[in-house]
């Protein structure tokens, strides 16, 4: 009877439990970066800008093949949007970490049959894991995108006082933090080299999944190849990144209500479900012999799904 409640804790458990791993393998790290940009920082170390533009490119290099596995693939490419380091082995060996903890939680605490158990522990292993890389992944990109207006204004005064497009964007790459500055950092690094600077915003909008980012490669390749003012272009992209954040946020507080609204009513049944479970654990006692009973409990839990999917859908408004 206590069974969902358990699974559920369980499942808690195990997403604390990748959390706990990733602060202690990238802590250190993810403190360094808070201060200063990373590519700053192995270059302040006394590394050579060569040297620094090889192990940047070889990292966000890694994982680029194993995206192609169907498995680990969805998990390889959100550590790549996160620009966390995990190769298809480690990968796995921290997958059957995490199922084999599972298993051995589900085991103590429930009853439930070996197959059920089997299917449990894959789904909370997998699930936990993809749940804290997307989360990861979807902060960088969050602020990636929030930082691009500030470094687009900053290539504007840069290119207004004279500077070339690579001074421009090595200005960025000193001034702005992490993520956007390591990154553009690499494009300045790649340019001294000898690299288009064109085909390095296409490789950076490939990596960093950001609209804009497109945009900019686009306005760039066109200026390079037909001419044009890139200041004002570059002017004109960032005001239009600024104007969306700002139609943005008014959709997300209009809508405020009704996403509150539609959570509250596909989590209320299965809280009041759980609350039943706890008060009177033998209300459905009496009907679960019923030959319906277990088709109607599936039919419910789908229509539960369907509901929390047209929420989701209702307020998901694009900007």
């Amino acid at each position: 009877m206590f069974q969902p409640i358990i699974y559920a804790l369980i499942f808690i458990g195990i997403v604390l439990m990748v959390e706990g791993l990733y602060l202690i393998v990238f802590g250190k790290t993810l403190r360094r970066e808070k201060r200063v940009n990373r590519r700053l920082a192995m270059l302040q170390e006394g590394k050579d800008a060569e040297e620094v533009m090889s192990i940047l490119r070889a990292e966000r290099d890694k994982s680029s093949g194993a995206v192609r596995f169907p498995v680990v693939g969805m998990l390889v490419e959100q550590a790549k949007h996160a620009n966390i380091s995990l190769s298809v082995p480690m990968i796995a060996i921290t997958l059957a970490i995490l199922m084999v903890v599972a298993f051995l939680l589900f085991s103590l605490f429930t009853s439930a049959a070996l197959p059920i158990k089997i299917i449990a522990s894959i789904a909370a292993g997998y699930g936990a894991l993809y749940m804290q890389l997307r989360s990861k992944a979807k902060k960088r990109i969050s602020l990636f995108e929030e930082q691009l207006p500030d470094a687009l204004d900053l290539m504007v005064r840069s290119l207004r006082v004279g500077h070339p497009l690579n001074s421009a964007i090595a200005i960025v790459a000193r001034e702005m933090p992490d993520p956007l500055g390591t990154e553009f950092g690499l494009i300045s690094d790649e340019a001294t080299y000898g690299a288009n600077i064109s085909d390095a915003l296409e490789r950076l909008a490939h990596r960093v999944p950001v609209h804009d980012l497109r945009f900019l490669a686009i306005a760039v390749n066109i200026q390079a190849t037909s001419g044009g003012n890139l200041a004002e272009i570059l002017e004109g992209l960032a005001g239009v990144i600024r104007s969306r954040f700002k139609l943005f946020r008014k959709v997300r507080a209009i809508t405020a209500e009704a996403r509150w609204s539609g959570w509250f009513l596909s989590i209320f049944p299965i809280v009041a479900l759980l609350l039943v479970q706890l008060v009177q654990p033998d209300y459905y006692d009496k009907v679960s012999d019923h030959p319906l009973f277990m088709p109607g409990a599936i039919l419910t839990f789908i229509l539960l799904v369907v509901n929390i999917i047209f929420m989701r859908m209702l307020v998901n408004i694009k900007v």
